[in-house]
């Protein structure tokens, strides 16, 4: 329930709109069945045991779709593919085991003291999924709550702080059963939970109260091409190359937007004239375009890059991706035997830099970032450092077509509404099969391609030009230390006063 509280899995006649939509109601239900169960426990180690069990049902019910990507589209045996995703979620599921195991040595016996300490806990367990090792934090708690009432959060503590205070609200429920804690009325612990909901969404928001840009037209393109196609000389190439030059030939809008890889191939090994036409294309006139395509060479290396298209610019755009994809986009040490076993068109790709600037066009900064570089909110907001040059429109290029018309698709889109929320800036998503769509600066969903379909998305936005949400300004600045700072504290006191 705790991954389907993400995104509701399945399609309902009764309720048809609730399928991949985020229920924030079942995030806290579900995640009170675990602290509830804590309370029960006087051994650390039974903690450790629930926890790990807790958490590796969680995210394989979570991120599943991986075997996809490794059997369907890699060629890996389904057991072997069974078991990397196990394996992963088994890996993960660590940090929660551990805090699990702190939580019931350290607990006490008020409810309050309990609610603030699994909160921290909690925290900290997911801080150190989304940054170690490169971090894969897909599927944190707080991503449940973008349309409940702690959305209004996020401008000021993001994700992760909207995680903490979920799992706080959460061991409250879980107070509800009583226990070693009976003294405490079961009505206390849900008004506390009810305030706290309440309080949230009462909070300012800055995002409110700026005043959005002129309308700007785009067109964001849904080439919906099969991954088993996508890098196949005879099918997927031309097939991708055709259709993303005729729409980019042909659309009037002021931007257009290609997702991720829209060009399979590396500029050089294009057909004669195929780039330099679209590059005579957006040398004049009033439209320009970002376009993902591959950049460099066996020498310097390569990238996985937007290259924009802007009249009068002497040079294209460029922007590299920063943050790469485990196995993906480079391969771990000591883990080639396994990159090996599929049929996979993986490499060592370069890094692009942390802060690199926006595309400036049409009275706006674009921002682009690709595939699952969304996820990490404190490295987005690492642009908004120099308000001068601080995005006004975020634009996402994806291909999530390595995990088929699966669920990953839907908890994608909730995931770049998250960062709406947090930077208070509309986000344009441009993806190969979905969900190709236009994000308000308020995380709502203007307009959006059916997935697996191939479409083109016309639309207006309006960029928001105005000072940086608290957000962005702490994590910009600082990245997550102050949250780990936070919980941290709040953990050392729960442990001297079990020494006291």
């Amino acid at each position: 329930m705790q991954a389907w509280s993400l995104a509701w899995p399945w399609h309902s006649d009764g309720f048809p709109a609730s399928y991949g939509q985020p229920l924030w109601w079942l995030q806290l239900l579900s995640l009170a069945v675990l602290p509830a169960a804590l309370m029960r426990l006087q051994r650390p180690w039974h903690g450790v045991l629930i926890g790990w069990a807790f958490a590796c049902a969680w995210l394989c019910a979570t991120f599943w779709w991986l075997f996809i990507s490794m059997h369907t589209y890699g060629g890996l045996p389904a057991p072997l593919a069974v078991l990397a995703v196990l394996g992963l979620a088994a890996f993960l599921g660590l940090y929660y085991a551990v805090v699990c195991g702190l939580f019931v040595a350290w607990r006490g016996e008020r409810l309050s003291g309990a609610m603030l300490l699994f909160a921290a806990l909690w925290l900290l367990a997911e801080l150190a999924r989304g940054q170690w090792w490169t971090g894969f934090p897909w599927g944190a708690g707080g991503y449940a709550h973008v349309d409940g009432p702690l959305a209004s959060l996020a401008p000021w503590i993001g994700v992760y702080g909207i995680g903490a205070v979920a799992s706080a609200a959460a061991m409250g429920l879980a107070g509800l059963r009583g226990g070693h804690m009976a003294r405490w009325p079961g009505y206390v612990a849900l008004l506390v939970v009810a305030g706290v909901l309440w309080l949230a969404q009462r909070l300012p928001q800055a995002s409110v109260a700026a005043v959005p840009n002129k309308p700007v037209s785009v067109a964001l393109l849904q080439g919906n091409i099969s991954q088993g196609e996508k890098f196949q000389a005879s099918s997927g190439i031309p097939m991708a190359l055709a259709w993303y030059a005729q729409q980019l030939q042909q659309s009037q809008a002021d931007m257009v937007i290609a997702p991720e890889t829209a060009i399979p191939v590396l500029l050089q090994q294009t057909p004669h004239g195929y780039w330099q036409e679209l590059q005579q294309r957006f040398a004049g006139g009033q439209q320009a375009a970002l376009i993902g395509v591959p950049l460099g060479d066996f020498e310097q290396g390569y990238t996985n890059s937007m290259v924009g298209l802007v009249p009068g610019q002497p040079e294209a755009y460029r922007y590299d991706k920063h943050h790469l994809v485990p196995f993906g986009e480079f391969i771990p040490p000591m883990f080639r035997w396994f990159t090996d076993l599929m049929q996979i068109p993986l490499g060592d790709f370069n890094r692009g830099g942390m802060n690199q600037p926006s595309l400036p066009w049409a009275g706006e900064r674009w921002a682009p970032n690709i595939c699952y570089e969304d996820l990490f909110g404190e490295e987005l907001a690492s642009r908004f450092v120099d308000s001068a040059q601080s995005p006004t429109i975020m634009v996402n290029a994806s291909n999530i077509a390595w995990f088929g018309d699966s669920i990953a698709i839907d908890q994608h889109l909730q995931i770049s509404r998250m960062r709406t929320l947090e930077l208070a800036r509309p986000m344009l998503r441009a993806t190969n099969t979905g969900a190709t769509a236009v994000i308000d600066r308020a995380g709502v969903v203007q307009q959006i391609l059916p997935h697996q379909s191939r479409a083109v998305l016309q639309a207006q936005v309006q960029g928001v030009d105005a000072g940086p949400t608290w957000f962005a300004q702490w994590a910009g600045r600082w990245g997550l230390w102050p949250l780990w700072g936070l919980g941290l504290l709040v953990v050392l006191g729960a442990w001297l006063g079990r020494r006291r």
